[in-house]
């Protein structure tokens, strides 16, 4: 788990969606949250029969594991609309299957996907979305990927914080103001070989919230779903006070206005 090495010091920061890192901390991770980055980007997809969300209730929902992003995202939505993820959701397992794969072979009936996989169901035709967390209320008005560092280094290193945030922002900004160029880098780095799949996600996921949206909305929203599914003990509020520091955020909200 990428906050479990947050934690021990193997790394210093990284991009770790809301819930995941909220989990962590609640766990007693010794992390902290400087900022949200940007919005969306995991869709839901089902096949015929389930249009809402209230529709998973007995069907098989795809994840690789318990406790990852697909799991903790797909329980946070349960949870919203009153079903209990744990009893109502006929969770699949799958750590070597790609839950994707499952999908299209049709044994599953449901999983979130992240792209590059949307994107390839909609060329294939394959099964339908159900939310779309870039634009599907509540989930399109939260971040989805926070910035996360440890909690001595940030502690001990303010200056080197705020430079790093500083550069994951402005790389945000990039995504806005270039996507097509930003697409081609990817492709030429080698992280993805698909610069139309690059392209469409970044002109869908909405990189420009990170100015409008408050961090602390984020932590409660999360915190109260995962608290209403059983997964955490912790408060958001105590969450907040203990495992967050948005003062970087604020001055660079100042600095780099656009």
């Amino acid at each position: 788990m990428v906050s479990a090495a947050i934690g021990r010091g193997e790394l210093d920061f990284s991009l770790i969606y809301a819930a995941a890192a909220i989990a962590a901390i609640d766990a007693g991770e010794p992390i902290t949250i400087v900022g949200g980055v940007h919005v969306g980007c995991f869709e839901l997809f089902a096949h015929e029969g389930i249009r809402h969300i209230r529709d998973l209730k007995g069907r098989k929902v795809g994840a690789q594991a318990f406790g990852l992003v697909p799991h903790l995202y797909v329980t946070s939505m349960a949870a919203y609309v009153g079903l209990n993820p744990s009893k109502d959701l006929d969770w699949v397992l799958s750590p070597s299957v790609p839950p994707m794969q499952l999908f299209a072979e049709g044994k599953i009936d449901a999983f979130l996907g992240t792209p590059p996989e949307p994107q390839e169901l909609r060329a294939r035709k394959i099964g339908h979305v159900v939310v779309n967390s870039s634009t599907d209320r509540p989930w399109s008005q939260h971040f989805c990927c926070m910035l996360t560092g440890n909690r001595v280094f940030v502690r001990k290193h303010p200056g080197a914080t705020k430079r790093v945030l500083r550069a994951i922002l402005k790389a945000a900004d990039f995504c806005v103001s270039d996507p097509a160029g930003i697409a081609r880098r990817m492709v030429d780095a080698g992280f993805t070989p698909r610069y139309d799949y690059a392209f469409q996600t970044l002109k869908e996921v909405p990189y420009n919230k990170w100015r409008e949206y408050d961090p602390e909305d984020t932590i409660r929203f999360y915190g109260l779903r995962l608290r209403e599914a059983g997964m955490i003990k912790s408060l958001p509020n105590k969450i907040i006070a203990d495992a967050t520091d948005w003062r970087f955020l604020n001055e660079l909200k100042r600095e780099l206005k656009g």
